[in-house]
């Protein structure tokens, strides 16, 4: 193996690659933001809303969850111009890690929610709670405490899944990747690069989980 490393190429781009790991921090967060308010909203619906708004829900996460992701990046950026809704690259890349964090998410915070006992929330009510306040501070943040690592897991999966996006041409790490690949010749390098900035973000974002869920949610079990 007479393979000569030229990392010169890669690190000269420095300013793109920071620019694109910026991009997909961003879009990571956002979704993640986004996508817990549309998992939380919608487990409320499947465990306490109306009929009608279970048979929404399910039908959402059936079709999410049964549908590659890239098909449904496809579908935001490709498919909805043809009835005139037009978006950004980054728009519908932002859309579509929403709308699929949002289902799987959905069945792991429903989870926890059918994990609280019903005596707790019979207590709440007691207090003569809202029925707002009992799923705020009664179900959801113990049942966000007892799904915890399943979500943020879930969490660093759209991290990871948003390097599908450059296929639609946003500006994130991999679209970077593969326009320095394509000036340079230099795949080896380049990819071996992006790997590594991937693995940080992993770590960065499991640190700053750690770091969440000690501020907000390390408190003791009284159940």
């Amino acid at each position: 193996m007479n393979y000569q490393f030229q990392f010169d190429a890669v690190f000269a781009a420095w300013p793109l690659l920071l620019k694109g790991t910026w991009i997909t921090i961003q879009l990571s967060l956002v979704a993640t933001l986004l996508g817990l308010v549309v998992a939380i909203f919608c487990a409320w619906g499947k465990t306490s809303g109306p009929g009608w708004l279970r048979f929404i829900v399910n039908a959402y996460i059936e079709v999410i969850r049964n549908t590659p992701f890239l098909v449904q990046l496809f579908f935001f950026f490709f498919a909805l111009p043809a009835i005139g809704l037009r978006w950004s690259p980054q728009t519908a890349a932002l859309v579509a890690m929403v709308v699929n964090l949002g289902a799987y998410a959905t069945e792991i915070i429903r989870a926890g929610i059918e994990s609280i006992p019903k005596g707790q929330i019979e207590a709440g009510r007691a207090l003569n709670l809202k029925p707002w306040e009992i799923f705020r501070f009664v179900i959801i943040k113990p049942a966000l405490k007892a799904i915890y690592p399943a979500l943020t897991s879930q969490f660093i999966l759209l991290m990871l899944s948003s390097a599908v996006v450059s296929v639609i041409s946003a500006d994130d790490l991999t679209s970077v990747a593969a326009n320095l690949q394509s000036q340079t010749f230099r795949s080896f390098e380049i990819y071996i690069v992006v790997a590594a900035i991937y693995l940080a973000l992993a770590l960065a974002f499991s640190a700053l989980f750690k770091l969440i869920y000690k501020r907000t949610l390390n408190y003791p079990d009284r159940r």
